[in-house]
């Protein structure tokens, strides 16, 4: 930056979403440290190497959705709103298999007696993965009222910044699924 350049403020929709990012970086944290300290502090089975199965295709499907809303993000900065439909609309089929993913393992998860109740185990990995998918949920809300009201028309350029912004907040989930799933998958295993 040069001496003759002034510095601007950042939007309070930039600092606001920095804000929340930070604040649910902090509540995640707690969550992996709850985790971590009670593994193997179960007095009874079944343990996680007895049960988990690391999900890979929905990891996959997750982390490959922030490549999705990036690439829908630079489409709407350049004024192809067709492609950001098609990358948002990406987004949000990619989000919607990794939770669906999820749900699949908690019903496989509770045929095998493993529960909230169930043990230590049982409480903080419904905990901290229950609290990961609830934000994905909240995402993909989110991600499905911008389509709905890009497919009306009411999306363009102008509004790339909000998409950017939502963007972030997709980022932070899929970011956080990295450190939940090396904890719970390859740690806690």
């Amino acid at each position: 930056m040069s001496t003759t350049e002034a510095w601007e403020i950042p939007s309070r929709g930039r600092m606001a979403m920095l804000g929340l990012i930070v604040t649910e970086s902090a509540f995640f944290a707690i969550f992996v440290v709850a985790y971590l300290f009670y593994i193997g502090k179960s007095l009874s089975g079944p343990t996680p190497r007895d049960v988990l199965e690391p999900p890979i295709g929905g990891s996959i499907a997750l982390l490959s959705s922030s490549i999705t809303v990036a690439l829908a993000v630079r489409a709407l900065r350049g004024g192809r709103v067709r492609a950001f439909r098609a990358w948002w609309l990406t987004t949000l089929a990619l989000g919607l298999a990794f939770l669906i993913g999820t749900a699949r393992e908690w019903e496989r998860l509770i045929a095998r007696g493993v529960t909230i109740r169930t043990n230590l185990f049982g409480t903080t990995y419904y905990a901290l993965v229950g609290l990961h998918a609830a934000h994905v949920t909240i995402g993909l809300i989110l991600i499905s009222l911008v389509l709905a009201f890009a497919l009306r028309g009411y999306v363009a350029a102008p509004e790339a910044e909000r998409t950017e912004l939502l963007s972030w907040y997709w980022h932070f989930v899929d970011g956080v699924w990295v450190v939940v799933f090396t904890t719970v998958y390859v740690i806690g295993r």
